[in-house]
């Protein structure tokens, strides 16, 4: 059983990569510790890089000596985690006021496994964050243009249940966490938060969208314009695939009261 910090205002653990962000990653840990349901931040360097933290017994900073994926990150700081909540967070996110309080009071009321944000970009878009799970026809579809996988809430105060959410914000029950063994490290880069959350409904667990919570996400599409990260996001398709082909979890567990949804 992990033990609880003893604040009680300290409900949530937050896990970041940084893969070189400088400043702007020092800027969102400062935030964070701002937060009063913040118990521990974790910060991870992927690669060398020298920047100002600040100075608080709540902050974490683990320093790889070689690269490591997504996954295999999360879950070493996972073992860090001492609180009920454990969230995994970018490290180019911003957090708007309220966001966290709206997370946790979403996933204790839908008693979800993982819950996401409402995620937008700097110019105030809705980004892809919340989606109805892959199939060869939607990857088809995206290819000429018709995205029809991306979902939206049609109540802005009120949760639905998404197949899945994005990675850049997943904020997990840590007994969730726990029972599902994390993040498969099979996947390097891409697709683990899509595994992880057909795992999680397999399980009979729920994935749950919180257009209450809101974050900005500058996101940067490293597998649009480098080919290193082309390249993952191939591999990992493939693997998911061959893993999911035609054996794709059906989400029959949806709360229909609060299964409120449309395709953007």
């Amino acid at each position: 059983m992990q033990k609880i910090l003893a604040n009680p205002d300290h409900q949530i653990t937050i896990s970041i990569v940084s893969h070189g962000h400088g400043q702007e990653v020092g800027q969102l840990v400062q935030q964070l510790l701002d937060e009063s349901y913040i118990g521990r931040v974790i910060l991870t360097l992927n690669l060398p890089e020298e920047f100002d933290l600040p100075a608080d017994e709540r902050l974490v900073l683990r320093e790889n000596s070689e690269p490591k994926g997504f996954g295999a990150n999360h879950n070493a700081a996972f073992k860090l985690c001492s609180t009920p909540y454990f969230c995994v967070l970018n490290p180019d996110i911003v957090i708007l006021k309220g966001a966290f309080g709206a997370l946790l009071s979403c996933s204790q009321s839908t008693q979800a496994a993982v819950a996401g944000p409402l995620v937008i970009s700097p110019n105030g878009k809705q980004e892809d964050s919340w989606r109805r799970f892959p199939t060869l026809r939607s990857l088809v579809l995206k290819a000429f243009g018709f995205d029809t996988t991306i979902l939206e809430a049609k109540d802005s105060s009120a949760p639905f249940f998404p197949d899945w959410v994005g990675g850049m914000c997943m904020f997990f029950t840590a007994a969730s966490f726990s029972r599902v063994g994390g993040f498969n490290e099979r996947f390097y880069l891409y697709y683990e938060d899509v595994d992880i959350c057909a795992r999680l409904w397999r399980m009979g667990c729920t994935v749950v969208a919180s257009p209450e919570s809101t974050m900005i996400h500058n996101a940067q599409r490293a597998s649009r314009h480098r080919w290193e990260h082309a390249r993952w996001h191939a591999v990992s398709m493939l693997k998911y695939f061959l893993r999911y082909w035609f054996r794709l979890p059906t989400p029959a567990t949806k709360p229909s009261s609060l299964n409120e949804e449309t395709s953007v």
